[in-house]
């Protein structure tokens, strides 16, 4: 069976860092592209983060683009999030997904949930004074 474990929220202040982790079993990171999304209340489900293994593509939205960074340990099938300068509206559950390395994307495609195969069941992440 396929399993996505998303961990690593918690509670920060503004201006802060965390680092997420999402490890994956069922599969191999060879052949699936790894991203990150978070969902606020009331908020459609948005994509950050997206590294691909296989060749060490990376790709970030331009919200987070300069403070978040995605990388890989492919020996531990885990991909990471390290997430810095934390503001109140990055609050969110935060979850990792996997995408087929053969679908052919685009910049703006990579970012459609739909297109995941594979999702975790999230972590929250709340920065708060």
């Amino acid at each position: 069976e396929v399993q996505l474990q998303a961990s690593g929220g918690g509670l920060v202040q503004p201006g802060g860092s965390l680092r997420l982790s999402c490890v994956a079993s069922g599969i191999t990171l060879d052949d699936f592209g790894i991203g990150w999304f978070r969902q606020a209340p009331g908020k459609e489900r948005e994509g950050l983060a997206c590294i691909y293994s296989n060749n060490g593509g990376t790709f970030y939205a331009d919200s987070v683009k300069g403070r978040f960074t995605v990388s890989s340990d492919n020996a531990k099938n885990t991909v990471f999030l390290q997430m810095n300068s934390l503001m109140p509206e990055d609050s969110a559950v935060y979850f990792c997904a996997a995408i087929n390395s053969a679908m052919e994307v685009t910049r703006e495609s990579i970012w459609a949930p739909l297109l995941y195969d594979y999702w975790g069941q999230g972590t929250q992440v709340t920065v708060s004074s």
